[in-house]
C-alpha cells in the first residue's frame, strides 16, 4: 500500500568490497541490464534483411527519429554523437517502458541514474565544446547585439543558466517518472480497500480501476515523451557546443 516502496533499491548480491565499501549488484542495476538486453537484442537479433520484417522496422524506425531529430537540431556536424544521443534515446525510452509493467522497478525515477546521464551530456558538451571552438567556446555567454550597460547582467544569466542545465535535465526526467508512478500506485491501493467492504465496494472501485487505466496509458506515452525530451534537449545543448555563437 506505500506508494514510495516500489522505488526502494534492494540488493541482490555483493560484488565485492572497496575502501571499506560494499559494492552492490541491485535491483536498479539488474534493470539496467534488462534495458540494454533488450535494446541490444532489438537492434542485433532482426539482421539486415532487404524486407524487414517486425523487429527490424521498429530498429530502423528508432534509428531515422533520432537521426531526424539531430539533424533539425543540431545540424549534419552533429551526427557524430549519434551513438551517444541513440543510446540515451533508446536506454530511457525502453527502460521506462519495463518500468510500467506490475512489480519491476523504474530506473529513471532515481535522481543519481537521471543526474549521471544529464552529467554525461553536460561534461561532453563542455569538453566538445572547448575542443573544436577554443576559447570562443565563450562566445555561448555573450549573445550578440546586446547594449553594453546591460552585457554583464545578460552574461551572469547566461552562465548561471548553463551551469543549472544538468539539474534541470536531469530533475525533469526524474520527476516526471517518480509522480506518475506514485500516482498510479495510490490509485491502484484504493481498489482492494474499496473491493472489501462489499457489494457497494465492488461498484465504488470501478472508478479507481478506470483511473488506472487511464493512468497507464498516460504513462505509457510519458515513458516515451521523457525519453524524447531528454534527447532533444541533448541535441541542443550539444548544438551550444558545435555552434556556440548566438
Amino acid at each position: 500500500m506505500d506508494p514510495i516502496h516500489q522505488f526502494n533499491i534492494q540488493k541482490i548480491f555483493t560484488i565485492g568490497h572497496i575502501g571499506g565499501q560494499e559494492i552492490a549488484f541491485t535491483n536498479s542495476s539488474l534493470y539496467m541490464l534488462v534495458a540494454v538486453a533488450i535494446v541490444a537484442i532489438l537492434m542485433l537479433l532482426p539482421g539486415r534483411k532487404l524486407v524487414p520484417g517486425r523487429m527490424q522496422s521498429v530498429a530502423e524506425i528508432s534509428y531515422e527519429f533520432v537521426a531526424n531529430t539531430i539533424r533539425s537540431t543540431a545540424g549534419s556536424e552533429g551526427m557524430k554523437f549519434f551513438p551517444l544521443i541513440f543510446s540515451l534515446f533508446m536506454f530511457l525510452a525502453v527502460s521506462n517502458l519495463v518500468g510500467i509493467i506490475p512489480y519491476t522497478f523504474t530506473v529513471a525515477s532515481h535522481l543519481i541514474v537521471a543526474a549521471a546521464l544529464a552529467f554525461l551530456v553536460f561534461f561532453t558538451v563542455v569538453i566538445y565544446g572547448f575542443y573544436k571552438n577554443g576559447l570562443k567556446f565563450f562566445k555561448l555567454f555573450v549573445p550578440s547585439g546586446i547594449p553594453i550597460f546591460i552585457l554583464p547582467l545578460v552574461v551572469f544569466i547566461e552562465v548561471f543558466s548553463f551551469f543549472l542545465r544538468p539539474i534541470s535535465h536531469s530533475v525533469r526526467l526524474f520527476a516526471n517518472m517518480l509522480a506518475g508512478h506514485i500516482a498510479l500506485k495510490v490509485f491502484a491501493s484504493f481498489i482492494p480497500v474499496l473491493a472489501g467492504i462489499g457489494i457497494i465496494g465492488y461498484f465504488g472501485a470501478v472508478l479507481p480501476l478506470g483511473m488506472v487505466i487511464a493512468l497507464t496509458a498516460l504513462e505509457l506515452l510519458v515513458a516515451f515523451l521523457q525519453a524524447y525530451v531528454f534527447t532533444i534537449l541533448t541535441c541542443i545543448y550539444i548544438n551550444d557546443a558545435i555552434h556556440p555563437g548566438h
